[in-house]
């Protein structure tokens, strides 16, 4: 017998991290609550949990650039991904009217990516908390005439709230892609055809363009590159790639090609393209 995944997400339930979960694996499983991602990563190296599921990027926000040191120090695997389209809700106690509302409250993020909403409704004060979920949460407990939450339905549902504003977000093809991570690389039985990979090149003109070429012949494609400075060490820096390709044996060629042109080449994993807003 199949016994329920342990997943540990950065939030409490409700959260879009609970969401993406919940869309990756299905609505079987046991959420595991975290204060940070830090914490998320620790219940995994410690078998309190059995997958971590965990933002890397929003497409208005940008990159969450700690995650990507988390994912390296702590040597996990990246066995697949997730996108979740981010839609944003107010929401209030059952009675409460938009007219009543003084307060709003969510995480930064998500009051950035709904700010123009608010230019109308300037008494409205906008307090940032750490988490979308644990707004709605404390709305609830506290029973908070006065306030909204910016959140998603599973929060209004989950927290028994009332949806005043539907779809507040400014920009309707906002999207977070999440990664999932696993203590160890373990063969999912699923083709893999995209592959996360970090490296470092040396300080010569042309390095990074002579890897960027390797790929390029082998019709290997960079679906995303990000740059991150190493700590501690002026002028280094670690790249981050994703690639996707059409045949796996010009991946692996472009790999084994790679490795002669960079140091501290290390494949954060390989799985299934899964891009599907």
């Amino acid at each position: 017998m199949e016994t329920t995944k342990r997943v540990a997400i950065q939030g409490i339930k409700a959260s879009f991290h609970e969401e993406a979960a919940y869309k990756f694996f299905g609505k079987d499983i046991e959420t595991v609550e975290c204060n940070s991602f830090k914490e998320t990563c620790d219940k995994l190296e410690k078998n309190d949990a059995d997958f971590v599921v965990m933002a890397i990027e929003n497409s208005i926000a940008g990159s969450l650039l700690p995650n990507y040191t988390l994912i390296r120090d702590f040597g996990f695997s990246v066995v697949g991904e997730v996108y979740l389209p981010i839609q944003l809700h107010l929401m209030a106690l059952p009675g409460v009217k938009f007219e009543d509302i003084k307060v709003v409250t969510s995480h930064p993020i998500a009051i950035r990516q709904c700010i123009d909403f608010f230019y109308d409704y300037p008494h409205i004060k906008i307090v940032e908390s750490n988490d979308t979920a644990a707004c709605a949460k404390r709305i609830q407990e506290e029973k908070l005439t006065d306030t909204m939450a910016i959140a998603n339905s599973l929060a209004a549902e989950l927290y028994s709230l009332n949806i005043l504003e539907r779809r507040v977000e400014s920009n309707k093809k906002n999207y977070t892609r999440f990664l999932i991570l696993k203590k160890d690389k373990t063969d999912e039985g699923k083709k893999i055809n995209k592959a996360s990979i970090c490296f470092q090149v040396g300080h010569k003109a042309g390095s990074l363009a002579t890897v960027l070429n390797i790929f390029a012949e082998q019709d290997v494609s960079l679906t995303k590159i990000q740059s991150m400075p190493v700590l501690g060490k002026r002028n280094e820096y670690y790249f981050y790639v994703d690639l996707e390709w059409p045949s796996t044996e010009k991946y692996d060629k472009a790999i084994r090609k790679a490795l002669k042109y960079t140091s501290n080449f290390n494949i954060l994993g390989e799985y299934q393209k899964n891009d599907k807003v």
